[in-house]
């Protein structure tokens, strides 16, 4: 296996994009209008594809549809402002101009954990027609879209909460953010040191703690906005994969499973021993799996 690449290797594959007045770190492979589209979790950044996005980029990019992953503002490398919602529907704006501006004009979206409500809020504005970047498939991989379904760590309440949040953000350590992010794998004795230091390191970066608290409430945003973002997955009429590792302790399998009772014809992939992190735990598997569906709506061959 490969040794993961450090913080710095990282930074170094990527470039800042400013989009009003804000620095979005993104990193991207090849060229044309079409993009696979990444969508990065909480509280990671775009390094949790960092072994994805060469594999990707294998398939798409002799297809002329680049590969991109960005930083979601206050994550990893992006600015981290102090005077910032850090809303999710903000967020998808920033998503959504960031590919405006990098010229992509059709794109797959393929999300995970946080990232999966910036992608439902897409699809919401796209059942509006409101869509500057037309959407060929979407991918949902273990995010608690239904929040009422999943099970909440203590330290995500708590930090949610505004009046624990900030002492919670504060004490946070290095050894406290390794053992919290350990739990979520489905053997925790297989996560990367190396990885999870590389994580903690983004999540430091500029003083990243303290807005914790504040990004923490998009928990209570998939609550407030619960029937427009499944309301538009009820209506989404376009090829839609649920990639799913069932050993997560907090977006758990329920969760996929009403997803694909509730979005018309989506398809499921099921890790059976996997947890929070598949494109950590075992990143050529689950690459391969989004590549099959990928490949059986035609991605690599034009427009789906």
């Amino acid at each position: 296996m490969a040794k993961p690449p450090t913080f710095d290797e990282w930074r170094a594959r990527g470039r800042y994009v400013e989009i009003n007045g804000r620095r979005v770190f993104v990193v991207e492979q090849g060229e044309g209008p079409r993009a696979l589209v990444l969508l990065h979790g909480y509280p990671s950044f775009s390094y949790d594809f960092h072994a994805a996005v060469p594999r990707f980029a294998e398939h798409f990019v002799p297809k002329h549809c680049r590969v991109i992953a960005h930083d979601h503002l206050g994550f990893g490398l992006s600015d981290k402002p102090s005077d910032y919602s850090y809303s999710l529907v903000d967020q998808a704006d920033f998503a959504l101009a960031l590919w405006r501006k990098l010229g992509v004009k059709s794109a797959h979206i393929l999300a995970h954990d946080y990232g999966t409500s910036v992608a439902t809020e897409i699809v919401a504005r796209a059942g509006f027609g409101i869509e500057p970047v037309t959407i060929e498939s979407l991918t949902l991989c273990n995010g608690s879209v239904h929040i009422e379904l999943a099970d909440l760590r203590v330290i995500q309440r708590l930090l949610a909460d505004p009046r624990t949040g900030p002492m919670v953000a504060k004490l946070t350590n290095r050894h406290i953010f390794h053992q919290q992010m350990r739990r979520l794998w489905a053997d925790p004795a297989k996560a990367s040191d190396a990885e999870l230091g590389v994580l903690w390191e983004g999540l430091t970066r500029d003083d990243g703690r303290r807005n914790l608290p504040t990004i923490s409430r998009y928990i209570h945003e998939r609550r407030r906005l619960w029937h427009r973002w499944i309301g538009g997955l009820t209506r989404w009429d376009r090829p839609t994969h649920i990639l799913w590792a069932k050993r997560d302790p907090v977006a758990v399998p329920a969760i996929a499973e009403q997803l694909l009772r509730e979005i018309p014809g989506a398809v499921p992939t099921w890790f059976d021993d996997l947890g929070h992190y598949p494109m950590l735990e075992d990143s050529a598997r689950w690459s391969d799996a989004a590549l099959a569906f990928f490949r059986n709506i035609g991605a690599f061959g034009g427009s789906a």
